[in-house]
């Protein structure tokens, strides 16, 4: 059950990346607000990656308490 709700956050993280790259190319062609995408799209990916770390550790603390 723990395992589904990972699941679920990370493709909900995997779909708002998707999007964020979707309007990235769609503005690719509008130099006006390029840069603040960049920084949105960096910070994002921060934010993905430590959210993916912590989904990951409680994984591994709910299969420790499992045991």
């Amino acid at each position: 059950m723990n395992g589904e709700r990972s699941s679920r956050a990370l493709a909900r993280i995997e779909a708002a990346l998707e999007r964020i790259q979707a309007a990235t190319r769609q503005g690719a062609s509008n130099s006006a607000g390029s840069e603040e995408l960049t920084d949105l799209l960096t910070r994002h990916e921060k934010l993905r990656a430590a959210v993916t770390d912590s989904l990951a550790e409680l994984d591994q603390l709910i299969e420790g308490a499992q045991a």
